[in-house]
């Protein structure tokens, strides 16, 4: 019988077999010594294009692809892998094996003897693997594997197995499970996976980090001082986890890949080192020093600034984000106060020949004080210094958003009077709150 014409993209991946079949062959022969004729002669017989895809579609029965694997978990459970094909486009949310979407790396599992035939499977031709082909069920890639249609089929049938898991779902006493408790006293038997697929891309992105040329040439120029037209990225206290020792295939083909590494990004909680907080000495106005040494605070009045020299309308909106804005910026002032309240070691500090405040900026930031200080706690308890105090924050922050284009109409600055007004009751309200 006579074989059936084949297309040219099936001739096309009939030669991308071939030259696979035929590089391992190549490989096996060139180990073998001048006088081992009869192996020489087998291994030919064995790598004969249908003899080869005979055996390797009864080989890839001992290999599982996976994206979720159990062995890293502990190297001698025998449960359930996972394939999980993430969905295209990935699904928003938190950061998982879904966010791979098509770029995702197929682990695979088992017998290490067959990872040959993954090998074969993983074989492209115009951006498609042959096992994209053969799940899609590929009339070319059935022609391509044998002139038998029944042979072709049975083959593509085979190999296409390698995504299915073996048996029923199962797990193990040596694999990690979680009961999760449901309504009525019932619960939910979870059994936690390696995500594999993940992870090497999350190894791949940090190697590339720490090893790849542009990193390198990017920390080059750092060293020498020189612009450079990207920065690079630094993963300090990394852990390297171990799996498989000194035969990491037995875990997984990427366990291989990544040389049996498993890089841990530290999880540990950061250490606040609050900076020394400076007092306000030498100055006459607490909300000039802390202007001139917070450029948050900067921030904030340049925004405010901005916002109300370019505004020429009023509405709900524009009130809010106006009110927001003054917020802010009184909301940094009694956290200075606050911090400094918190600095028990420096209590009276306000009674140094080098304190300029006025008295109801004294009264206010150094409450401490009145523990040592009788007539200083007098003036504390019955003085008004807090609506003393909220006027000259009000008299300051008028002079600092004062510029030659920030003139407002007559709207504008009747709700400019009245969302300052309503700060500065609100700033009062905490003073009196403070001195009770």
């Amino acid at each position: 019988m006579a074989s059936p014409a084949l297309s040219r993209e099936a001739l096309d991946l009939r030669q991308s077999i071939q030259t696979f079949i035929d590089e391992r062959l190549q490989a096996k022969l060139a180990k073998l010594k001048p006088d081992e004729d009869d192996k020489r002669q087998a291994l030919i017989e064995a790598h004969r294009r249908e003899a080869w895809l005979a055996d390797a579609a009864r080989r890839v029965g001992q290999i599982q692809l996976a994206t979720h694997t159990l062995k890293p978990l502990h190297p001698d459970a025998r449960g359930s892998n996972l394939h999980v094909v993430p969905p295209t486009p990935p699904a928003a949310g938190m950061v998982g094996t879904h966010s791979l979407g098509a770029d995702v790396a197929n682990d695979v599992v088992g017998n290490a003897a067959a990872l040959d035939v993954f090998k074969f499977l993983s074989l492209e031709l115009d951006g498609r693997s042959l096992l994209q082909r053969l799940l899609a069920d590929d009339a070319e890639m059935r022609a391509a594997l044998s002139d038998d249609p029944a042979q072709a089929d049975e083959w593509r049938h085979a190999f296409a197995g390698i995504t299915q898991g073996k048996g029923n779902p199962a797990s193990h006493t040596l694999a990690k499970q979680l009961y999760f408790p449901l309504p009525g006293g019932g619960y939910h038997l979870l059994a936690p996976l390696f995500p594999t697929s993940l992870v090497h891309r999350v190894h791949r992105r940090l190697r590339e980090d720490r090893f790849g040329e542009a990193a390198k040439a990017a920390r080059d120029a750092w060293r020498k001082r020189e612009d450079h037209p990207h920065g690079y990225r630094e993963y300090p206290n990394l852990a390297i986890q171990k799996f498989g020792g000194t035969k990491p295939q037995n875990i997984s083909q990427l366990n291989s890949e990544r040389y049996g590494e498993n890089w841990l990004l530290a999880s540990l909680p950061p250490q606040w080192e609050s900076p020394d907080l400076r007092l306000p000495l030498r100055t006459e106005s607490a909300f000039t020093f802390l202007f001139g040494h917070s450029s948050r605070l900067r921030k904030q009045v340049r925004e405010l600034r901005h916002f109300l020299a370019t505004t020429t309308h009023n509405n709900l909106a524009i009130r809010r984000k106006r009110a927001r804005l003054l917020q802010d910026i009184g909301d940094e002032f009694q956290q200075y106060a606050a911090q400094l309240r918190e600095q028990s070691a420096s209590a009276g500090w306000s009674a140094s020949p080098e304190c300029l405040l006025h008295e109801a900026e004294q009264l206010w930031l150094d409450p401490l004080r009145v523990h040592d200080d009788p007539t200083f706690r007098q003036r504390r308890l019955q003085r008004d210094w807090p609506l003393q105090a909220s006027q000259r924050f009000a008299n300051w922050l008028n002079s600092a958003i004062q510029s030659k284009d920030n003139l407002m109409g007559e709207d504008e600055a009747a709700q400019w009077s009245h969302d300052l007004h309503q700060e500065l009751t609100l700033f009062k309200e905490v003073l009196d709150d403070d001195r009770r």
